[in-house]
């Protein structure tokens, strides 16, 4: 079965049920192209996902536009065996505008660019996102600068920020100055 503008639904492809079709809202030619590509990636993410990286499937039921993604701390690092959790939020205009990542949960990483509201400071979320970048290039960004690290602690701005960001951090100004973790 074909869903909007010829959109082949995922239960096509695997026998779980992703989400409905009335949740997909629109029928313009952005957000057909947005789906596709988003049921592209979700394919791709649950196929073949970044080591310590899954996709919690029961976010996806009702919103393709939603995800979760179930995180692992890499062996050998300070984060080994700790478990946490990505929330993706992606707009009508992805990919050509970045998705808001943020981590979510009890368990947000101590790093020096994850505040503890699960913001992270990261460029490929805002100035250089591309939209050859994927889930996964995000994925990877985020367990390679967590695999990095050499002290765990937060930013030091935390407290303010935390008081005073927006909810959504792609709203944050970032001021991008420290490549060293």
């Amino acid at each position: 079965m074909l869903g909007p503008r010829g959109v082949t639904q995922a239960r096509q492809l695997r026998p779980l049920r992703l989400w409905p079709r009335r949740s997909w809202g629109g029928d313009g030619s952005i957000m057909a192209s947005m789906q596709k590509r988003l049921q592209k990636e979700l394919l791709a993410l649950q196929n073949d996902p970044p080591p310590g990286m899954t996709l919690n499937e029961k976010s996806v039921q009702n919103s393709i536009t939603q995800w979760i993604v179930d995180m692992e701390g890499a062996p050998g690092t300070l984060y080994e065996g700790e478990k946490f959790q990505l929330l993706f939020k992606f707009s009508s205009r992805y990919p050509f505008d970045s998705p808001q990542v943020m981590f979510t949960g009890e368990n947000i990483p101590v790093h020096p660019h994850v505040y503890s509201n699960g913001h992270i400071c990261l460029s490929i979320l805002t100035e250089d996102w591309s939209p050859a970048l994927s889930v996964q290039s995000v994925c990877l960004s985020i367990i390679s600068m967590l695999s990095s690290c050499k002290e765990k602690r937060r930013p030091p701005d935390n407290s303010f920020y935390v008081r005073t960001c927006n909810k959504n951090p792609k709203k944050t100004k970032w001021w991008y100055h420290d490549d060293t973790c």
